[in-house]
């Protein structure tokens, strides 16, 4: 700092009023410390660390929704989400790569609910990232998102959408378990001989049972419709042989 103040005086700059001659030498340097509050408003306003805190709070928010009362996501959500647009607020921010990302992120949750098979999931990868490139209008260096930031959560939300969509596949492909479906994949027993109408018992449950053939106690029956409270049963046996 001496050195360079040696070095300017007596340098002529233009200003707006005309030209000035500078006077540096034997200036004194006064260093002023910036206090916390200026730090962590400088933290804050870094663009990564909004585009982060934006995310965090997106996300809690709707891990909240999905869990009602779980109130750490949603508390921490919120907290975050406030200090990233209060970041933005102070950055230069493009609205329309702030829509796009989103847009993507609201595509990548509705990829859980609707059968897209993907193209919720890739469209919506595609326009969070091209929402974040633009999210900051500005070409000053050291204030835009890092492209290897958007990359990783990038690559971290197309992941997440190809879980749930593996995860739904292969549930779709599972047997019913529950319901009047299930029912249909059991075997029930006679508790007493009956010719049209008589209880049975099916996983420990007795039910009203309607056969169009006598059945003897004790006879394994096959399940062919679920008429209520009603079974249509017929024994296994003959089913067999048909």
């Amino acid at each position: 700092m001496a050195d360079l103040l040696r070095k300017i005086d007596g340098r002529a700059v233009k200003v707006s009023t005309g030209e000035l001659r500078l006077a540096t030498a034997g200036l004194v340097v006064e260093k002023i410390e910036a206090d916390w509050r200026t730090r962590l408003l400088a933290v804050l306003t870094n663009p990564n660390v909004a585009y982060l805190l934006m995310l965090i709070g997106i996300y809690g928010l709707l891990l909240e929704g999905y869990n009602p009362g779980a109130l750490l996501p949603g508390v921490a959500g919120g907290i975050c989400l406030l200090l990233a647009l209060y970041a933005f607020q102070v950055l230069s921010v493009n609205y329309a790569g702030l829509a796009l990302m989103l847009l993507g992120l609201v595509l990548v949750v509705a990829e859980a609910f609707v059968p897209s098979f993907g193209a919720l999931g890739i469209g919506g990868t595609a326009a969070f990232v091209i929402g974040s490139i633009i999210l900051l209008d500005t070409g000053v260096p050291g204030f835009e998102v890092a492209r290897s930031l958007i990359v990783g959560m990038a690559l971290a939300g197309a992941l997440v959408a190809l879980l749930i969509a593996t995860y739904f596949a292969r549930s779709r492909r599972r047997p019913v378990v529950t319901g009047t479906e299930q029912l249909l994949d059991e075997c029930a027993t006679a508790i007493s001989a009956f010719e049209r109408t008589g209880p049975v018992r099916v996983r420990g449950e007795i039910w009203n049972a309607v056969s169009r053939v006598p059945v003897k106690e004790g006879e394994r029956l096959r399940i062919l419709r679920v008429d209520g409270l009603t079974l249509e049963v017929e024994p296994e046996t003959r089913s067999e042989r048909r």
